[in-house]
């Protein structure tokens, strides 16, 4: 019995996560379609997400990724010990530390704009103004990374204190608030401009981080937690996060190194003439988005509901629990994950048209994304186990392990993107299953080292359970190609076809998956069926 409770309790918080989530990649999704709408994959586009891309990439090296992790253990064994105001004492020297470094990096940042764009895209200077209009974006970003490193604190705190759906919901107030901001701007004081609608539509990023902010505040402040500075250098859990966001920064550092390789190739891919293409870094970042809502359903929001729960278990010694709560989200993920791999595989071409093709946003366009997303795909199980694996070694204070997986990946992803775009030939499409390569050795890598310090995390039953799966999820794409296939014979190939064959053909194959598995007696959906509908606060 208490199993069945800690697997309803589990799956409930992920439950709540994933109902947040959705809302926040659908609404993602409609922002990319507007971008994609009136700016297609050109040059301009390319200068935006790079712009986008640099205050994130800033942001997972020190703010989002390294804090999370560190900073919600450490808060966890705070409120297990009970010690509800030294935890918000905590909260309030982390909130004010982020004020402070992160501030100066966005000063440092907007000062050597020019030379961090020439670094990440030295391609961009082949083109007219494409590098000027890159450095212009990048400087109005810049200061998102402080907003949302702040959001992430507060999300982090949320999560600990039993608070999943609301915190998970910010996402889509930075979604509709960062359109909302942008596009009023752009079609009121932009049209003045020459590239004034993209201006404005980096002015809304900083806007949409400010609101992903505040949407958590309130929440926050009913725990008992609202911000007041406090600076404290010498606070015992702000040096334990310290210490622990030191491997997490090399970490992360070696993850953005790759990040800028496989930038740094996109902008340099040329076409049989050997002139440079404007499109492979926008294709690539519509690819990855596209990518984000099947990560943000489950690999996020199973990792959400999981990092309290086992730093709560690891701060309190019940091993049990921390390897049960690892061995249920490994389950669900291998169960949502490979069928969604397989989908995007046989699917995406006609989601990505149903999404992306309007406007500015051409066939070819949607081709070419549709290649670099069925790179990406091939390691979806790998981007959502790391999501929950990584951050487990935090809890049991073995942070430098992820560390020393993370720096191999530079060697890993250095040769397979070398391999597949310039000896292989396969453009950006090599540099996505590059990513994909990483991610599944890395994924698999931290299991091999986590299960080794706690004792096993039946790898047998996962290898089992992971192979019907499969099985399953091969079945439910044979489904979906001969429906997609039908579908295009008799409606053809415009719009309304590709409207039809996703609205007919996924809720087939999700059907069909869902039955083969249950045939082949598949573990893991007897916890999912147990879901029920979520609730947004599991205490």
């Amino acid at each position: 019995m208490p199993h069945l409770k800690h697997d309803a309790h589990f799956a409930k918080a992920a439950g709540s996560v994933s109902a947040a989530v959705s809302l926040s990649r659908i609404t993602g999704l409609v922002r990319e379609m507007m971008m994609a709408r009136l700016f297609g994959a050109g040059a301009a586009y390319d200068a935006f997400l790079l712009g986008f891309r640099i205050p994130n990439l800033t942001r997972d090296l020190f703010a989002e990724g390294a804090l999370s992790s560190a900073f919600v253990p450490t808060f966890s064994q705070y409120l297990a010990r009970k010690d509800k105001a030294g935890a918000a004492e905590l909260s309030n020297v982390v909130a004010t530390a982020i004020l402070l470094i992160t501030g100066a990096l966005c000063i440092a940042g907007m000062i050597f704009s020019p030379l961090i764009v020439r670094a990440l895209a030295p391609g961009f200077t082949q083109t007219p103004g494409k590098f000027e209009l890159a450095v212009l974006l990048t400087r109005i970003m810049f200061p998102f990374l402080t907003l949302v490193a702040l959001a992430a604190q507060a999300m982090g705190a949320l999560n600990a204190l039993g608070r999943f759906g609301m915190p998970a919901l910010a996402s889509t107030c930075f979604n509709v608030g960062s359109v909302a901001i942008g596009l009023g701007a752009g079609f009121t004081v932009g049209r003045a401009f020459g590239n004034g609608l993209i201006v404005c539509m980096a002015f809304g990023v900083v806007g949409g981080g400010a609101a992903q902010l505040l949407w958590q505040l309130p929440a926050l402040r009913r725990e008992g937690f609202g911000f007041r500075p406090r600076i404290c250098l010498r606070h015992p859990g702000l040096r334990q996060i310290g210490l622990l966001m030191v491997p997490a920064v090399i970490g992360n550092a070696a993850l953005q190194i790759n990040i800028l390789v496989n930038t740094n190739l996109a902008s340099g891919i040329t076409d049989a003439a050997g002139h440079v293409i404007d499109g492979p870094v926008s294709w690539l970042g519509y690819a990855f988005r596209f990518l984000q809502l099947p990560i943000g359903l489950f690999g996020v929001a199973i990792a959400s509901a999981t990092l309290p729960a086992v730093s709560h278990a690891a701060a309190v010694g019940r091993m049990d629990d921390f390897r049960g709560a690892l061995v249920r989200s490994l389950d669900l993920i291998l169960l949502l994950s490979i069928p969604s791999s397989v989908g995007l595989a046989v699917m995406g071409e006609d989601m990505i048209a149903a999404v992306y093709q309007w406007g500015r946003f051409s066939a070819y366009d949607t081709h070419q994304t549709y290649v670099a997303l069925c790179g990406y795909s091939v390691g979806l199980a790998g981007y959502a186990a790391t999501k929950v694996l990584a951050p487990a070694f935090y809890a049991l204070n073995h942070a430098r392990l992820p560390m020393l997986v993370s720096l191999a990946s530079i060697a890993v992803n250095l040769g397979a993107a070398l391999a597949l775009t310039r000896w292989a030939g396969m453009g950006h499409a090599g540099l996505a299953l590059s990513t994909s390569i990483v991610a599944l050795t890395g994924a698999v890598a931290l299991l091999a080292l986590l299960s080794g310090k706690v004792g096993g995390l039946g790898g047998g039953r996962l290898l089992r359970n992971g192979g019907k799966i499969v099985a399953a999820a091969c079945i439910m794409g044979l489904v979906c190609r001969a429906s997609s296939l039908s579908v295009h014979a008799l409606a053809g190939t415009g719009k309304a076809a590709q409207l039809a064959d996703v609205a007919i053909s996924i809720p087939l194959g999700a059907l069909v998956f869902f039955g083969a598995a249950h045939l082949f007696g598949v573990a893991s959906l007897k916890m999912l069926s147990r879901r029920g509908f979520p609730d947004f606060k599991v205490s």
